[in-house]
């Protein structure tokens, strides 16, 4: 009794607030209850993505199929029923509905409309059933549309038993269809499932770059009820960018015009490359700028030679630019060693050859007439003028800023979430698989202070005040994020961008992966990390991506005995041929993780005229010898804190340190 009292005395504050919301015994006695009930539910699905490189219509078809979790419903609840077709087709249009119906109204008689209406409202509530039966009622009823709450809440629970029940329901959806409503409600209801069927979303990391359209990724993870992101390199890039680093921003423009992807930028985020093309036009008017033209993803592309010519000579005038950015950025900052990336210097313009590591090499373009070889890094005023607009222009764009702050709320460098460790890139390792030690800002980092440190600093580029030493810091870290030789994020010893484009010899181009790509198959190694966040590892695992693996050469992304997952397969088209296959995805539900395999997307047309679906090939590769339950996971463990402290207050009560509350 002495030390119950000791107890509510030391948390009487916390108890009498606490005590507001539940003024009475009888509701914290109702709260316990609840609580403790959803402690015994199956856990929720989590959903892994990495790598999406703005491929938006392969990212929105897999996250509409839940890695073909939607399928799987739909074959559980029918496959004794209804032909292969038939399901397809229903799946399609929970992934689409709005598409499908109008593309279902195009071939189907008006006259039929009515009897495939009911019979799909039927079928489209029972899979809501089956998605919705690890959750508790009030959990269900906040993911339910408020224009069909009620509705909806009403069939889910239908008892077709009783006879009147069963006339009530079906005037309920005869209803629907004769109001014109029954479009609306497949909409919402197919929304439902959807959110059901995946309890929480994790991408991985790199958003951006190379595909088309990255701006629409973004808006759709901006509308997904519960997800969080783990920063790649491609992202902390824009995220710089958007921070204005004049740095990031050329290496943005740089990606995008490498693969001749404006889209993005121009119509995505309306950013004005007016002032850019008209500097490139002047300045290499005459200059073929052959070793800057784009990468084509498409060969059958049909593009414009002219168009192409122009993008050759707008991506030349960034990438000298880049070079000169870099070069001040490397010199004002010293502690990130990076000297020997300077090259400008290094340039005999005269010979048009540059000397690295003691071998001379033929530089393939050595117009550069906005160079001063006697002062190679400095702007020229025009340069300098582009720049400021560019910076300007990422800085002040709505839509852009809009994303990123979504970027910074939603995330982070690394994350711990149910047993698992999430991060893109790597932990800097030594060949021997102990941490990199790094002397940065006069401290010395590794493993989790250094994740620690470098998401302090990507906050700080973006949060501290404009003009200060603190902004400008941070600014010039996120470039070292990009591609500081020991960067988690980068993860090689050094970005080959000028060797790439002006050196012919491929020799020069190696970039040296970081010791962590071969240890990661070491169990002792994965293990070690584990531990450095504060995971146990004997339940742990280290998921990441940031490197494809390459399937069609027999490599797995199950490594080091089944604790590390990469789920990096090619989500971009560009890394397909080097893959052979189009993206990893994980399933992590209440029975075990999957990895799932997907196979290259047509078009969203496709899967919508012809009911195809990606072609994903699913594997256990650990299964539950129990089946895990809320109680098992993070939010598990605050619900339990939750009952501990309810537990407290209705001690208090009882024992009259606190005294009800009338309710009024």
């Amino acid at each position: 009794m002495e030390n119950l009292a000791q107890k509510v005395n030391d948390n009487y504050k916390f108890l009498s607030l606490l005590s507001e919301r539940f003024p009475t015994i009888a509701a914290v006695s109702a709260e316990i209850i609840n609580l403790r009930a959803i402690l015994d539910l199956p856990k929720g699905t989590e959903h892994f993505l990495s790598d999406l490189h703005g491929e938006a219509d392969a990212f929105l078809h897999i996250l509409n199929n839940c890695s073909g979790v939607i399928r799987e419903k739909v074959d559980l609840a029918f496959s004794h029923l209804i032909s292969a077709p038939e399901r397809a087709e229903l799946a399609t249009l929970i992934y689409y509905p709005r598409r499908k119906l109008a593309n279902l109204k195009k071939t189907m008689p008006p006259d039929r409309m009515a009897d495939w209406y009911r019979i799909t409202l039927h079928r489209l509530i029972e899979i809501v059933r089956i998605v919705s039966m690890k959750y508790t009622r009030s959990k269900v009823r906040k993911a339910l549309p408020d224009d069909f709450a009620y509705i909806i809440d009403e069939l889910l629970h239908t008892n077709y038993d009783a006879v009147n029940k069963e006339l009530y329901y079906d005037k309920i959806i005869s209803t629907i269809i004769e109001i014109g409503r029954a479009d609306a409600f497949i909409e919402s209801i197919s929304t439902v499932i959807k959110r059901l069927a995946v309890d929480h979303l994790h991408i991985v990391g790199d958003i951006f770059d190379r595909g088309p359209r990255a701006d629409i990724i973004m808006d759709s993870l901006r509308a997904h009820h519960k997800v969080d992101i783990q920063w790649g390199n491609h992202d902390i890039l824009w995220m710089g960018a958007a921070a204005g680093s004049a740095a990031c921003i050329a290496n943005v423009l740089n990606v995008s015009l490498q693969y001749n992807n404006l889209d993005v930028i121009e119509t995505g985020y309306a950013i004005n490359l007016r002032p850019l093309t008209t500097f490139a036009q002047e300045i290499y008017a005459e200059d073929d700028c052959a070793p800057f033209f784009p990468r084509l993803l498409d060969e059958a592309g049909g593009y414009d030679p002219k168009h192409l010519a122009l993008v050759a000579k707008i991506h030349k005038a960034i990438v000298v630019i880049l070079f000169k950015l870099e070069g001040l950025l490397i010199q004002r900052n010293p502690d990130f060693a990076m000297e020997e990336r300077l090259l400008l210097d290094k340039i005999d313009y005269e010979k048009q050859t540059i000397e690295l590591d003691g071998k001379t090499y033929p530089v393939r373009d050595c117009n550069f007439p906005t160079v001063d070889p006697a002062d190679p890094y400095r702007l020229t005023d025009e340069e300098q003028e582009l720049i400021s607009r560019l910076v300007y222009n990422f800085t002040h764009s709505g839509k852009l800023q809009w994303h990123i702050r979504f970027l910074y709320s939603q995330g982070g460098l690394y994350k711990c979430y149910n047993d698992n460790l999430l991060f893109h890139g790597c932990i800097p390792l030594e060949p021997d698989g102990s941490f990199t030690k790094i002397h940065i800002d006069g401290r010395e980092l590794w493993g989790r202070s250094l994740m620690d440190y470098a998401d302090k600093m990507a906050r700080q580029a973006y949060f501290a005040p404009e003009g200060s030493s603190a902004r400008q810091r941070g600014l010039d870290f996120m470039w070292y994020l990009w591609c500081g030789k020991h960067s988690p994020l980068f993860g090689r010893t050094r970005m080959t961008t000028f060797e790439r484009y002006l050196i012919a010899d491929k020799s020069t181009w190696s970039e040296g992966k970081n010791p962590y790509y071969e240890l990661n198959n070491d169990p002792e190694v994965a293990v070690r990390i584990i531990r450095e966040f504060g995971l146990d590892p004997e339940h742990a695992h280290i998921i990441n991506g940031h490197v494809p693996v390459k399937y069609k050469d027999g490599e797995s992304p199950v490594k080091a005995g089944g604790k590390v997952i990469v789920i990096d397969g090619g989500f971009c088209r560009a890394y397909q041929p080097t893959t052979g296959l189009a993206g990893y995805t994980l399933i992590y539900n209440s029975y075990g993780l999957r990895i799932v395999s997907h196979a290259p997307f047509a078009s969203t047309r496709q899967a919508i005229e012809k009911d195809e679906d990606i072609l994903s090939t699913s594997t256990f590769f650990e299964t539950m010898t129990e089946r895990q339950k809320v109680a098992d996971t993070d939010e598990g463990r605050r619900i339990a804190g939750e009952i501990a402290d309810l537990r407290l207050l209705l001690d208090a009560y009882r024992l009259g340190y606190i005294k009800e509350q009338e309710k009024k």
